[in-house]
Order: C-alpha cells, then structure tokens, then sequence
C-alpha cells in the first residue's frame, strides 16, 4: 500500500508546474553549456547575417579548442567596447530570466562579427589594392559587402586624403583577437576607432578569449535557411 509520501511525490510529479519547471532547467543547462540560440542585432554582418536572424550557436567547439580565421562568433561586449545601457528593475528581472532560458532578451550584451586576427598576428590595412594585410599577406574578403571606398593614387593610404579603410599596423598580444564585420562600412567593430585621422596608437579594440561565447554555427530562423551555414565560412 503506498504511503502518503509516496501519493504525494507522484502527485508532484505529474504536476504541469514541475514538468515546466524541469523543463526551464533543461533549456538553461543546454544553452549554457552546448547550444544557444541568438538573434543578429545589426546590420554589421550583413550579407552573410542579416538584421532578425536566428543563429545557432556552438559553446563546445571553444571550451575544447580556439577560433580559427574567418570563424563567425558571438562574443560578449568587453567594457572596452562601449557602456553598457542603463536598465531599471522591471527589464533587469526580464533580462535575467532571459539569461537563464534563453527566452527574451538578456542583461549582457552580445555582439557578432568575424575573426579577422588571432594571438599573435598582425594586421594592418591597406595593400596597394585596398585589401587588409594579414602578416604580409593580402586577405581574401568574398564576403566582403560594401566596404568603405579606396581608389590607388587618389584616396588610398599613401595620399593626402587617406581611404577611411586604412589603419596602421597592430600586433596582437597572448590573449588578443581582432574582430571585424562583413559589412564593413556599417561596422563598429575592433578597428572602427583606427579609421581616423586622430587615431591613437590604442585604438584597437581586441577580444579575449574569456568573452567569447562560441561558433555560429547554423541558421535557425528564417526558415528559407534553417539548418543552413551558407557563406558563415566566407567561402562564396
């Protein structure tokens, strides 16, 4: 004969309550350690992410290895980057059960660009025909969407008036990644601060290791793409 604990235990159990509670763990559990889901913010990754995106998330691939070049990542705002924005209790509280589910926005923000450098690189732009330089090496961009202008001879690096493209050498340190987006006018990214007359020497803006979240790794939504990780290689 069962006794009330048990009656009880099986009561609590089969509540609709518990099932959606054990549910919100299972859901935090899995974006925090395996997966999660992210929503583009911008249009700095335009074409290869759009504004409203859906993108799945990899936060395995790092915990057992780094980036690789051209990886497109969800990475978290380092305070170098810009203030955080002011919140008031109400969208605190919403933002942390955002963090915790996944479901809505969070508190942190997150951004998502391409890496263009790792540790112990050097970058600089630009070559004689307006393409970044990896190490002495040109890059090659496909992905590349309107990028800022660059004409040889008449606005490139050596006139008088410069391309706003270029910006001077930077080596990366241990722990330095060095982020840009795809489209590339309309990025402020680790060297947005670079591409002016008055640029100091500290101007670059890198990301450590510990700020990054993971790979974009498919697109969930919208759903002419789901499943798919087209040109997220930036290979056309």
């Amino acid at each position: 004969m069962a006794t009330n604990a048990s009656v009880r235990r099986r009561r609590l159990l089969r509540s609709p309550w518990v099932h959606a509670l054990m549910a919100l763990v299972l859901v935090a559990l899995i974006q925090g350690f395996l997966v999660k889901v992210y929503q583009v913010p911008s249009g700095s990754m335009e074409q290869t992410l759009n504004v409203g995106d859906r993108v799945l998330v990899n936060r395995v691939g790092y915990a057992l290895g780094t980036p690789q070049r051209g990886d497109v990542v969800v990475f978290r705002k380092p305070a170098t980057w810009g203030k955080a924005p002011e919140r008031g209790f109400v969208r605190t509280a919403v933002g942390w059960f955002g963090e915790v589910t996944g479901i809505g926005p969070g508190n942190t923000e997150y951004l998502v660009k391409r890496v263009i450098g790792l540790p112990g690189d050097t970058v600089e732009c630009c070559d004689i025909n307006g393409k970044v330089s990896l190490n002495g090496a040109a890059l090659d961009e496909p992905y590349l969407f309107e990028d800022l202008p660059f004409t040889a001879g008449s606005l490139d690096c050596t006139t008088a008036v410069k391309s706003p493209r270029c910006f001077l050498p930077m080596h990366l340190g241990a722990d330095e990644y060095l982020f840009m987006g795809d489209h590339r006018s309309n990025s402020e990214d680790s060297v947005a601060g670079c591409r002016i007359p008055a640029a100091t020497a500290d101007c670059v803006r890198t990301v450590s290791a510990s700020d990054l979240v993971g790979k974009v790794d498919r697109f969930i939504y919208p759903f002419n793409k789901w499943g798919s990780s087209a040109n997220l290689s930036g290979v056309p």
